[in-house]
């Protein structure tokens, strides 16, 4: 990735883990009981496209307010994995529908906040983004903390182009 795209991007998760509040893990079972994740208002997914470097981001619109960031190359199926934490770590955690994985990350002091940018690899194919096509959310997990990003209906077709375009 090229220097001048990363450190916007960085900066922005940075800017968001700052004010970010997390929703305590649900209790096992509750997930069914409560039915479909539902979309928060003013958040969702944004997909940009830069030559063969395409984006699928979760934050506020036209803004800096990132909370989870997917990058790939056109055509390569391999994704890079952008997100913000408190403190430093060595993974980073999603699931999706009951699929889940962990990815080994580096971790580094981010720019705008005392927390930690994590960044990890991972492929288009990894169930936990399959799954995440499909269903059109995915949650980050940290200690015993999970995150939902899900998308508004409008948003899916981006999230499905960008798995197209991506390979």
């Amino acid at each position: 990735m090229r220097l001048s795209r990363l450190i916007p991007a960085l900066m922005a998760v940075s800017a968001l883990a700052a004010c970010a509040t997390h929703a305590p893990a649900p209790a096992a079972g509750m997930a069914a009981a409560q039915g479909e994740p539902v979309a928060t208002a003013g958040l969702d997914w944004f997909m940009n496209r830069d030559g063969r470097e395409v984006s699928l981001a979760y934050g506020v619109a036209n803004s800096d307010e990132v909370k989870l960031h997917l990058l790939c190359q056109a055509g390569s199926g391999a994704l890079e994995i952008t997100a913000a934490s408190e403190k430093p770590a060595r993974e980073i955690h999603l699931e999706s529908g009951g699929d889940t994985e962990r990815y080994a990350a580096t971790s580094e002091p981010a720019v705008v906040h005392e927390g930690e940018l994590l960044t990890a690899r991972a492929k288009t194919k990894d169930p936990v983004f399959l799954r995440f096509r499909r269903l059109g959310w995915i949650a980050a997990w940290a200690d015993d903390v999970r995150e939902l990003y899900v998308a508004h209906p409008t948003a899916k077709a981006g999230i499905e182009q960008f798995f197209t375009v991506c390979g």
